[in-house]
């Protein structure tokens, strides 16, 4: 996975094609996105950090704004 940007996460998440799954574990909280059963995106909040990954294809998921 390599970084995307946050407007990229955002429409990977609002689109109604993939799901997306929530894990948090103390101070750490990831959201993964899927379309199917491939993850396609995810986002690592760690305290005040946050990170958003995205697989090498994830533009293929992107919808048009």
């Amino acid at each position: 996975m390599k970084l995307i940007m946050r407007s990229e996460f955002d429409n990977l998440r609002l689109n109604k094609n993939h799901q997306y799954d929530v894990d948090s574990n103390g101070d750490k909280q990831v959201v993964k996105i899927y379309c199917g059963d491939t993850l396609i995106a995810k986002k690592v909040t760690h305290k005040k950090s946050i990170r958003y990954f995205g697989i090498k294809e994830f533009k293929d998921y992107l919808t048009e704004e």
